[in-house]
């Protein structure tokens, strides 16, 4: 295995590449008990549409999630979940709009669940009458996200961001959509994305790196296979759909949530260094200790739930930004106003150094977070580069670099505001 020694930080990573195409990562933790690991799957909510060996492809909106919920059930009619939780390890799984990770932590027995681990994602066990069970549950479970004004709230911003994404749909699909999934469409999407080739396993914790790769090399299918081909959809312009929307929920005070787009989401070194870039010209523009959010806080505009955050997803880049506020208008009609401010005169040099050094030392404090950084590496390698290198590309951005990266992207014009009010009391 490839190993690289991060002296700044005190951290090794150890990476290959098995025959079938599937990377492998692990950072040891000398001394540590816990260990973990996941398995992850280049495939979430956002990956609808693909074409395969010239084929195309389209499923119905919700096949990644359905089958993150599917994956646990073996042959014999037995839970992988429960398997893994009677050897005392603490097992779950997640899918966002780009990947579906199956995960674990524990404190013994870390090869007999990692050999787990591997074997029920890649076998898949579907019956009719199970895909029919699962439908109900899963369409409680939508049902539930769509009276929460969180999820609401940033749904119809997505809306009114994008024309065509699948970023304007849920990741678990709708009610409707998902009634059109069956076995047959998650044995084929399972075929498909649940090789190892479209595949990474990360682990984190006192493990020997050559016992990880001999373990994924036994338990997995030796070929490589063909990688999908993503369709998103048009490209979509940096322009909004729509500039508002508001509704009312069951909410004690208003909610809102502004956002922007950023353009094609960049991959490699250079995507890095600008994802980067972005954190930290956000955390210096709207951070708690900006100068712009004690402004907004001191005059009851934002309190605690503010926040904000550059996210990339289905070869898109999008901000958002948002929390409670007594005048969700006003709010975001300020926040803008500081981004321009901004804009016209550049960060204080001396925040940005303070934020920068913060920056530095939670992304630190980050590495003890044994979950954070295996699904980070896996992130990572999707996206075409290393997580770890980040430190040092950090160490050399500068005051220019972020305040020209808000000169250039955040842009009044280009905002979108979703807005959520508590309901009209009787009578009003």
């Amino acid at each position: 295995m490839r190993k690289t020694d991060y002296a700044a930080i005190g951290e090794t990573l150890y990476e290959s590449r098995l025959p079938n195409g599937l990377p492998v990562f692990v950072v040891p933790k000398p001394g540590y008990c816990k260990s973990f690991a996941c398995f992850v799957t280049n495939y979430g909510g956002a990956d609808r549409r693909f074409t395969l060996n010239g084929e195309r492809k389209d499923t119905p909106a919700g096949v990644a999630h359905y089958l993150e919920h599917k994956m646990f059930d073996t042959p014999d009619g037995g839970n992988a979940l429960m398997i893994l939780d009677a050897a005392g390890a603490n097992a779950n799984a997640f899918t966002s709009e780009t990947m579906t990770a199956y995960y674990f932590s524990c404190t013994q027995r870390f090869e007999e669940d990692l050999r787990t681990l591997l074997r029920f994602v890649s076998v898949p066990y579907y019956t009719q009458q199970s895909v029919d069970k699962e439908r109900g549950i899963i369409g409680q479970e939508l049902r539930m996200y769509e009276d929460d004004p969180d999820n609401a709230v940033y749904m119809e911003l997505m809306r009114l961001l994008f024309a065509h994404s699948p970023l304007r749909d849920d990741v678990g699909g709708t009610v409707e959509s998902i009634q059109l999934i069956t076995p047959q469409v998650l044995y084929d999407c399972h075929k498909v994305f649940y090789h190892p080739s479209n595949m990474a396993l990360c682990v984190v914790g006192d493990v020997d790196p050559e016992l990880v790769e001999r373990t994924a090399a036994e338990e997995l299918t030796a070929e490589a296979a063909p990688l999908p081909g993503r369709d998103y959809g048009p490209a979509e312009g940096l322009d909004p759909v729509g500039k508002r929307n508001q509704r009312r929920m069951e909410v004690s005070a208003p909610l809102f949530m502004a956002g922007l787009k950023l353009g094609e989401d960049r991959h490699g070194p250079a995507g890095h260094r600008e994802r980067l870039t972005a954190g930290l010209a956000l955390k210096c523009l709207y951070g708690r200790s900006s100068p712009a959010y004690l402004d907004l806080y001191g005059r009851g505009l934002l309190n605690g739930t503010f926040g904000c955050s550059a996210d990339y997803a289905a070869g898109e880049g999008f901000v958002v930004f948002g929390g409670e506020s007594k005048d969700p208008d006003a709010a975001a009609d300020a926040l803008l106003a500081a981004a321009e401010k901004v804009a016209a005169e550049g960060f204080d040099p001396a925040l940005f150094q303070r934020q920068k050094k913060a920056s530095y030392g939670s992304s630190l404090r980050a590495l003890g977070d044994f979950r954070n950084l295996g699904v980070s590496l896996a992130e990572s390698c999707f996206a075409g580069y290393r997580t770890l290198d980040g430190f040092e590309i950090m160490n050399a951005i500068t005051c220019e670099d972020a305040s020209a990266w808000v000169r250039e992207h955040i842009r009044p014009e280009r905002t979108a505001l979703s807005v959520v009010l508590p309901r009209r009391e009787a009578g009003a």
